[in-house]
């Protein structure tokens, strides 16, 4: 699913218009961008959580040459579904 597609269900789902859902949409996720780089988490029950994580050094390779490389540390944002998100969409993959 492609953003505007997302952005027309949301529209449908809350009975507004894709402007306004746009908006939205574009707020939320602007909104869930600016908790993380504050490294802030953020619970949202019943759907699931956001947070961010250290990812140590590594060594790795480079798949063309075959040749090692190192790889650096970094922080990457990590999403955390919650009980029910897992449960509905088994169920949904099912029926």
């Amino acid at each position: 699913m492609r953003k505007a597609d997302f952005i027309a269900l949301v529209a449908e789902k809350a009975g507004t218009t894709k402007k306004d859902a746009d908006i939205a949409v574009d707020a939320i996720l602007s909104a869930i961008s600016d908790v993380l780089a504050a490294d802030d988490k953020l619970s949202l029950p019943g759907f699931g959580s956001f947070e961010v994580r250290e990812r140590a050094a590594r060594k790795g390779h480079d798949v063309r040459t075959g040749e090692p490389t190192d790889i650096p540390a970094c922080r990457v944002p990590v999403f955390r579904p919650s009980a029910q998100l897992k449960e509905s969409v088994n169920t949904h993959a099912a029926g």
